[in-house]
């Protein structure tokens, strides 16, 4: 089995995690090992390493370009962009986003089917540039993400089993598994007050991929309580609707908003000197495992 997850920059800047020894490495690494046919899906997928404002203008900039290309095939969003800060107004092309694309891996949309390959693009970029939306607007810190672009989503990861290899807590320099599905988890439905999601897009953690993020940062305790809290009151007020979905109690592994590392960095470079080392590198060449 490999020991390292390498990941080169711009400008010949390498980083290297060493790959944790838990079940939850074993599948990924699997999964990587199966990731060479498919490309690098946006390797400029880097949040939060520049100035807010910065960050906002880039995101809208880019959301309103989605929007725009979208539209050129059919007038799908009829309702003029705001700002980033506007959380009804991005639930709303969330929602765009699920109903034309369709669910994980079954896009059978008449919308999708129809559309030529950069509307196509588009579409699946107006969700990600929500949630860099989301992202810039709060209160996260610096991160990027790694995903494969085509590479199916068919290895469901069993979370019950895996809880305790898993982390409610986040930690600089740590690879984690990357969120898949279509859909929200718990934590997402309660921070976003979304009134347009339609109940089957409430998806839990379950399917996982090569893909995953690393984060630079470290997260607290009163940002840890804020989200149990958050997820809490949401269930106690929509206890029916998870019980439909087989959920009795907010404890369940998957309703916890949890983490699954894979790696941590291993450096010699200080927190300050890593961040501002990818702030001026914002743009992945490579990544392998050794």
């Amino acid at each position: 089995m490999p020991q390292y997850l390498c990941i080169e920059f711009a400008n010949d800047f390498l980083l290297k995690f060493r790959l944790l020894s838990s079940p939850i490495t074993q599948l990924w690494v699997e999964r990587m090992q199966s990731r060479s046919e498919y490309p690098l899906d946006h390797p400029d997928r880097f949040y939060n390493f520049d100035l807010q404002e910065q960050e906002i203008v880039r995101a809208e900039s880019m959301i309103c370009q989605y929007i725009d290309t979208i539209n050129t095939h059919s007038k799908i969003i009829d309702r003029k962009f705001t700002s980033a800060h506007d959380q009804d107004m991005l639930n709303y092309l969330h929602n765009i986003f699920e109903k034309y694309h369709g669910m994980l891996d079954q896009q059978d949309h008449k919308f999708w089917q129809s559309a030529p390959e950069p509307v196509r693009r588009a579409l699946a970029d107006l969700n990600l540039c929500v949630h860099r939306c989301e992202s810039v607007s709060g209160v996260a810190g610096p991160r990027f993400v790694c995903t494969w672009f085509g590479m199916p989503k068919t290895k469901r990861l069993p979370v019950e089993q895996l809880a305790e290899h898993a982390t409610l807590h986040v930690k600089f320099g740590t690879v984690y598994l990357n969120y898949v599905e279509i859909g929200k988890t718990l934590l997402e439905l309660a921070t976003d007050n979304d009134q347009y999601i339609a109940d089957e897009m409430f998806r839990p953690f379950d399917f996982y991929s090569a893909d995953f993020n690393v984060k630079f940062y470290n997260s607290t305790h009163a940002d840890l309580q804020h989200k149990l809290d958050l997820i809490h009151t949401y269930f106690e007020r929509n206890q029916d609707f998870f019980r439909q979905h087989g959920f009795d109690s907010v404890a369940h592994p998957r309703l916890q908003p949890l983490n699954f590392p894979v790696a941590e960095l291993v450096t010699d470079l200080t927190d300050q000197e890593i961040t501002q080392a990818l702030a001026q590198r914002q743009n992945i060449t490579k990544v392998y495992l050794t």
